[in-house]
């Protein structure tokens, strides 16, 4: 049995995953923590999000570390905002609790701290910008198709909800890093975020990204590869998360195969 802590438990993520998590046979949900303060503490967290009592009261996360010690957590899932999910990570990983994260818009600064914090700690450790299981796969037909585009222009368009707060998504700079790398080019001399007027003519190199928020749009990303008389469209869209949510079940169940001290990313999940 895979004992589950979540974090941002009432959230639209960690509610899903809580629901997901209850539903399996191999999974116990021990710990649901929201955050500092939560008016909601003490209360049954399947009925703040609406299903059955589930028999978990939801703890406030200044009380983090005691709930991971009294319930004997074995991975927390953290699917919060980059600032509280660093400080998750560093109490998560000192008391040996192995990791599975979603959250995005970390800086080079704090992904370089975590790196640092899970090889110290020798936990099992998942991180991903988007669990969806179609979104690696877009990630892999960008690695494949790049080097064939290498002289067309590239433009990375993503959309999402008027909530979302980091911008570009996590998902479309890791697209751009994807695709970098595959060029060889720096991603601190490429990347053009949005143009402002009288920009000028679009350089060769230069790789555009681009947001929109609006409504409930759940996740579009495309890739434009865009030639003399043609352009190739990779685009994936998200319908639900529920798609996340799956990625977050599979990832659960491999976390134990994972290297210790080591960062695993969806690609070993997934095996591609």
């Amino acid at each position: 049995m895979i004992n589950v802590a979540v974090t941002g438990a009432a959230g639209r993520m960690g509610s899903g995953i809580i629901k997901k998590v209850v539903e399996q046979e191999n999974m116990n949900l021990v710990a649901a923590i929201e955050t500092s303060n939560t008016l909601l503490e003490n209360k049954d967290a399947g009925e703040v999000i609406g299903i059955k009592n589930i028999g978990v009261k939801i703890t406030s996360a200044e009380n983090l570390e005691e709930v991971l010690r009294t319930s004997n957590a074995d991975v927390l899932v953290d699917f919060t905002i980059a600032n509280a999910a660093l400080e998750t990570i560093k109490k998560t990983a000192k008391l040996g609790v192995n990791l599975i994260v979603g959250t995005t818009g970390f800086s080079n600064e704090q992904s370089k701290e975590i790196r640092n914090i899970i090889q110290e700690s020798k936990i099992k450790a998942i991180i991903s910008s988007n669990m969806s299981i179609g979104v690696n796969v877009f990630f892999k037909i960008l690695e494949d198709i790049t080097p064939l585009l290498s002289d067309y222009d590239i433009e990375i368009i993503e959309a999402h909800h008027n909530k979302k707060k980091d911008s570009p998504s996590g998902t479309a700079m890791t697209a751009f890093k994807i695709i970098s790398k595959k060029l060889n080019r720096n991603i601190d001399d490429v990347g053009v975020f949005g143009r402002k007027r009288n920009l000028g003519e679009r350089t060769k190199d230069e790789i555009g990204l681009h947001a929109i928020r609006g409504g409930d749009i759940v996740g579009t990303h495309n890739v434009i590869f865009a030639g003399e008389g043609e352009h190739i469209e990779i685009k994936h869209v998200a319908h639900s998360r529920d798609v996340f949510i799956a990625g977050v079940i599979k990832s659960l169940n491999f976390i134990e195969n994972g290297a210790p001290g080591k960062i695993n990313s969806m690609n070993d999940v997934l095996g591609i």
